[in-house]
């Protein structure tokens, strides 16, 4: 099972400048142009080499990642820098260089392990909601805790309590492992919503179950499957930790 380690270091792949084909930059794009950070979806095409989907479905192709070793082996959810190169680029929307990638923790659905179980295992430690959205798939949770540098903690999204009969009911559920820290901090997660049963194209309300420091919380999101319903907030922080 992952965890989160929660303490403040630059995680990912720091990307230096390639020698770019001339071709790339026709329709007036510079090189020396930085776009505002986004998380989007890392999508593997094949052993080798990826493309990159933003929650409202546009595409990017990474042209230019000098000496990038970053494969996912599945969608994985990742804060991205980058410089737009060009567009209508063999199929996708944008041809880009990546100034940077970091990998945000990407999680499925875990399993019903039943209630007393559920609270040993996954815990019950509070935490606070700092944003959530639906996009492209996923739950993306930013929260807020109280963590010590040494002490993994462990998030999960987990079925509810009456998961045949309400499926898009979930819980957040967090174990600090008795982190006793007075340090508070935030991290960010996101959750694979495809296990869920298909919308067939309606939009449906989700329910998120939420311990928090001022007590037991239900949001509510509006989830059609595989789309995104909400526009990305601003995250408070602008690199993520040490999530992989």
């Amino acid at each position: 099972m992952k965890t989160l380690r929660f303490y403040f270091v630059t995680v990912g792949l720091i990307l230096a400048s390639l020698t770019l084909n001339s071709c790339l930059n026709d329709d007036g794009y510079s090189l020396g142009d930085i776009y505002k950070p986004v998380i989007a979806t890392a999508r593997p095409l094949n052993s080798d080499s990826f493309y990159l989907r933003l929650d409202d479905s546009t595409t990017f192709f990474p042209a230019a990642p000098l000496n990038i070793h970053y494969q996912p082996l599945k969608p994985q959810r990742v804060l991205l820098f980058y410089t737009i190169l060009g567009e209508k680029y063999h199929g996708y929307d944008y041809a880009i260089k990546v100034n940077r990638l970091d990998t945000i923790l990407t999680k499925a659905i875990a399993e019903d392990l039943g209630a007393e179980k559920n609270d040993e295992v996954y815990g019950k430690d509070p935490v606070n909601i700092v944003s959530m959205w639906v996009g492209d798939g996923f739950l993306n949770i930013e929260f807020e805790t109280y963590f010590s540098s040494h002490i993994k903690h462990f998030v999960n999204l987990i079925p509810g309590v009456d998961a045949k009969e309400h499926p898009y009911q979930l819980e957040f559920r967090h174990n600090a492992y008795h982190d006793s820290s007075t340090k508070k901090g935030v991290g960010v997660v996101a959750f694979d919503l495809s296990s869920l049963p298909d919308t067939e194209g309606k939009e449906v309300t989700l329910t998120i179950k939420v311990n928090t420091f001022d007590g037991v919380k239900e949001i509510v999101k509006k989830y059609n499957s595989g789309t995104n319903t909400e526009k990305q907030p601003e995250l408070s922080v602008t690199h993520f930790e040490d999530t992989i």
